[in-house]
């Protein structure tokens, strides 16, 4: 058996880097104290190309190190646009006590008796090193625009996953010769599993996708390491090979809002015929969201901010108005209901006006038309508009007004109409204004 600390999705960057550096350097004091044997982690270290002045880059670094103090590392290569090629490079070149090993290609990675890696020169050994004490068969991130380049844009993401699925079929046999001769198997890939949850509980359904579990399983390893999906989830079988684990530790940290599920690293512990591992949790932020559909209304907020303790929390406060009551919304009231957070973030969405156009309606003449087919196009019921417009063409402005004081639970164009007047000569025409 062997005990592996399994770490994901660290994306150290400037943006997240306090909560990465503090999740991570609490992790990597934790797998030491509980002594594993190996560590990987699989992809995404990084949340951009990094600059190696940068800060976030000096302490990436230093952590690996301390980790490959300890015990030797398996880097796997990540996504592109969070790790691009050639920035994991620099960690084999860091000279602790153990080795840190990069997998940026399709290989095969034995760990020796003696703490060392050993690498296939293809996508697999011809055969097993006999010292082995672990096989590693590592698949990190594949380039689907190459992929797209070589069978065209539509057909990339089903031939990748098609062919992902044969070279996992291709690992079967030489895991299982492996298990013969006590050699624990794993696979330790970066990618989504088709049925998967994202972080913010969205399921992972799509043609686009690199693996089913059925893939994965069939590569008859005892365990399968994944990284790309920040949410912890792991899928378990017994068969042929034993009983068989896939599992995402999830990222670090809580870089996002809204994010569901705890935040850790995963303990292993593989054998020939198993695998099982426990989800060991960082201090990872909490984050807290608070949404209105209107306007936010500060007394929920307050009663909000009284039973969910928002001290030391990261908040936003999410609200939907009409771009007419964008104005009503009182921010600094809500900064100060919320001063006792870590961070607070205010995001309103405004529903703009929207305006339909009629096509023909400035070619009619007579008003009362063009209401008709304003009606029509909103909507609307044409019949009360138009008695107010024959109130207005026909009354003197003070009967209007006198109707309206008489009657102010009425509609305007019912007290008109009740009250009709003959227009004088000295009364205005309102008609002409309004058509205009």
């Amino acid at each position: 058996m062997i005990r592996i600390a399994h770490f994901s999705d660290l994306h150290y960057g400037t943006k997240n880097l306090f909560e990465a550096d503090r999740c991570f350097g609490a992790a990597v004091d934790r797998a030491i104290a509980l002594g594993v044997e190996a560590a990987v982690l699989s992809g995404d270290a990084t949340d951009h190309g990094l600059d190696l002045h940068a800060p976030a880059a000096e302490r990436l670094l230093m952590q690996v190190r301390r980790l490959a103090e300890h015990c030797p590392v398996l880097m796997l290569q990540g996504t592109f646009s969070h790790e691009p090629p050639g920035t994991l490079a620099i960690f084999r070149l860091l000279g602790g006590r153990h080795p840190v090993h990069v997998a940026d290609r399709i290989e095969q990675v034995a760990l020796s008796a003696q703490g060392e890696w050993l690498a296939s020169a293809g996508w697999c050994f011809d055969r097993l090193p006999g010292n082995a004490r672990a096989l590693f068969s590592c698949v990190p991130t594949v380039n689907k625009a190459a992929v797209a380049a070589a069978v065209g844009a539509a057909d990339a993401a089903q031939a990748v996953g098609e062919q992902l699925a044969l070279l996992l079929r291709g690992y079967a046999s030489i895991h299982r010769a492996a298990r013969r001769q006590g050699v624990p198997a794993i696979g330790v890939s970066h990618g989504t599993v088709f049925g998967c949850v994202s972080e913010h509980g969205v399921p992972m359904a799509g043609f686009d996708h690199e693996f089913t579990t059925g893939a994965l399983f069939a590569a008859e390893a005892q365990a399968f390491m994944l990284g790309h999906i920040h949410r912890h989830q792991a899928w378990e079988q017994e068969s042929r090979a034993g009983r068989q684990c896939i599992a995402y530790p999830g990222s670090i940290g809580r870089f996002h809002y809204g994010e569901e599920g705890d935040k850790g690293f995963l303990l292993w512990e593989v054998d020939t015929d198993q695998a099982r591992f426990t989800l060991e949790p960082t201090p990872a932020r909490r984050t807290i969201d608070i949404v209105f559909d209107g306007k936010p209304d500060l007394d929920a907020l307050r009663a909000a901010v009284a039973r969910q303790d928002v001290a030391g929390a990261f908040v936003r406060v999410r609200w939907t108005v009409a771009d007419e009551d964008r104005h009503e919304v009182d921010r600094a009231a809500i900064e100060r209901l919320l001063a006792g957070a870590a961070d607070t973030k205010l995001e309103g969405r405004i529903v703009p006006v929207v305006r339909t156009r009629a096509a023909g309606i400035s070619q009619l003449a007579n008003l009362a038309d063009k209401v008709r087919v304003w009606a029509q196009v909103t909507e609307a019921q044409a019949e009360p508009l138009l008695e107010c417009l024959h109130a207005l063409a026909s009354q003197a402005p003070d009967a209007i007004a006198e109707s309206v004081l008489r009657r102010r639970a009425g509609p305007v164009c019912e007290a008109a109409v009740e009250t009709p007047i003959t227009r004088s000569s000295q009364q205005p025409d309102l008609a002409p204004a309004l058509s205009s």
